[in-house]
């Protein structure tokens, strides 16, 4: 049983739809799945394949299954996504998704060059049968995509039946909305929060000072992706004020005469 604390942060309960948290699953096995499930159902909304694992993986629909009933949502990389695209053989990645059970999609093109068109028709079409969430920006950190145009494509995926867009930044957060040293694009992200609402938008933050930046920025219920899955209730001390990246951001000024100078 937990003891009360007060001044916590103010956070929302699942199922949720801000203050979502997806963490990223690069090939653990069943039974690592189940202490994830474990330590921190909870505070986890969606667990994300990473890559083309949830091609490889021993046991993928076991572990999907494990995932779900803590109710947690599952989808492969949009990666794999791509893979299958590139070969033309969509086909065989629905029948993918089918068998494993997954209830949720992610589509990208941050690895192919796509028509955003044909990207927006592929949204549209899995919206169908799942939950779609589009991931916008590119893997590559030396291709630049100006803010109008992130905002023109997450405006139209969204359009096109995506329940969330994902502001790209890889599991390294070193390319989309980060730069190569991982610092935020301040002017990039606040130009799409300008156009977009900030609850429709997952941002990827895989690094503490990246987390730490996006909570005390938008608050604790800011939605977050790419999170270590070692790391989810470490991100979820940072959102409370349970950590020292945010420890007298909710408290009341009158607590701030204690913080170190």
């Amino acid at each position: 049983m937990q003891a009360s604390l007060t001044f916590l942060s103010s956070r929302t309960g699942k199922p949720r739809n801000t203050g979502i948290t997806m963490v990223m699953d690069k090939g653990l096995s069943v039974r690592q799945a189940e202490d994830v499930v474990n330590a921190a159902s909870d505070y986890i909304d969606f667990v994300k394949f990473g890559f083309g694992t949830g091609l490889i993986s021993n046991n993928i629909a076991e572990k999907v299954r494990v995932y779900q009933k803590a109710g947690i949502s599952t989808f492969p990389g949009g990666t794999l996504f791509e893979a299958f695209v590139i070969r033309d053989e969509f086909d065989e990645y629905r029948k993918l998704l089918k068998k494993l059970k997954c209830d949720t999609v992610e589509v990208s093109d941050g690895s192919i060059k796509m028509d955003h068109k044909i990207k927006c028709r592929y949204i549209k079409e899995l919206a169908k049968d799942f939950i779609v969430l589009s991931e916008v920006g590119s893997k590559e950190a030396s291709r630049q995509i100006k803010a109008e145009d992130w905002v023109d494509m997450m405006q139209k995926e969204l359009r096109a039946g995506a329940t969330k867009v994902i502001g790209e930044g890889r599991e390294s957060g070193s390319a989309g909305i980060f730069s190569p040293s991982g610092k935020a694009h301040i002017s990039l992200i606040r130009e799409i929060l300008s156009h977009i609402e900030l609850d429709q938008i997952i941002w990827e933050a895989p690094l503490k000072s990246q987390q730490a930046w996006f909570i005390k920025e938008f608050g604790p219920n800011v939605n977050l992706g790419n999170i270590p899955y070692q790391e989810a209730l470490a991100l979820e001390t940072i959102r409370l004020g349970l950590r020292v990246d945010t420890f007298f951001h909710f408290l009341p000024a009158k607590f701030h005469k204690f913080q170190p100078k």
